[in-house]
């Protein structure tokens, strides 16, 4: 009777310790897969960079523009595919673990009944240790997949938010974001420099408002622009008699260019 109990103990065992090995290939592959995931995440960034350095060389083709959105819009949805992939199988794996651990807790009310728990306690209690690691090491993994979800999504948002602002500056119009003043004025020939260029954002052939105490005080047509700088054209009759432009005023894109773009 005694053999019998220890050879259907050493074929619990042995289960066991094939069970072990089974997760442990698992968990190498779930690694192998994460790795992939980051790399390919990590071409992508790499040529977001690159298109964003393109975006600042202005004026940039629209055609051009629309393609790499898409692309990127193409590589996002891919991986969003291959962390679902990633997750579920987490998931599965976590099932696994939690069916595994249901195993090992009858194999120990068997060994218990058994008698000999006293030889087989260090190796409950290393298998115990393993089974920890691992749930350990699953849950790093779906933190890691959260981390590239959010990654995911950040870069779409500043992909749409620069694919704005290149519609906004094809239409002819100056960035609603754009906050100046006027840095020089010359009366006689009826313009004005500003204090920023196109880095940020103002665009040739824009109307821009001159904006004091609150109130739109004329109104300024863009008629040359540089990296830093712009000059402007004074519009005829924007500007009350009584009224003198002076250098310091606040400038910012034309208010009725920005409700038409929202309309």
């Amino acid at each position: 009777m005694a053999n019998i109990l220890g050879i259907f103990t050493a074929i619990i065992l042995a289960v066991a310790a094939f069970v072990a090995l089974k997760n442990n290939a698992r968990l190498e592959e779930e690694i192998t897969n994460r790795s992939t995931a980051e790399a390919s995440l990590a071409q992508s960034q790499e040529r977001l960079k690159a298109a964003l350095a393109v975006l600042k060389a202005l004026p940039i083709e629209r055609e051009e523009v629309d393609g790499e959105f898409a692309a990127k819009t193409e590589v996002e949805t891919g991986l969003k595919k291959s962390n679902d992939a990633m997750k579920s199988d987490t998931e599965e794996k976590t099932k696994q673990v939690e069916a595994n651990k249901q195993s090992l807790d009858e194999f120990r009310d068997k060994v218990a009944k058994i008698g000999n728990i006293r030889e087989l306690a260090p190796k409950m209690k290393t298998m115990r240790t393993e089974l920890e690691e691992l749930v350990q090491s699953i849950a790093d993994n779906e933190a890691t997949l959260a981390n590239l979800t959010a990654q995911d999504a950040a870069t779409a948002a500043d992909a749409k938010n620069r694919k704005d602002k290149l519609e906004i500056l094809s239409r002819g119009e100056s960035l609603p974001s754009l906050k100046t003043s006027i840095r020089s004025i010359y009366p006689t020939w009826g313009f004005v420099t500003l204090n920023a260029g196109n880095n940020a954002g103002v665009t040739a052939t824009s109307t821009l408002d001159v904006v004091r105490d609150g109130a739109t005080i004329a109104k300024l047509l863009v008629t040359s622009v540089e990296s830093s700088s712009a000059s402007a054209s004074i519009i005829p009759d924007s500007i009350a008699q009584d009224i003198t432009l002076m250098v310091g005023d606040r400038v910012v894109a034309s208010s009725e260019a920005n409700v038409a773009a929202r309309n």
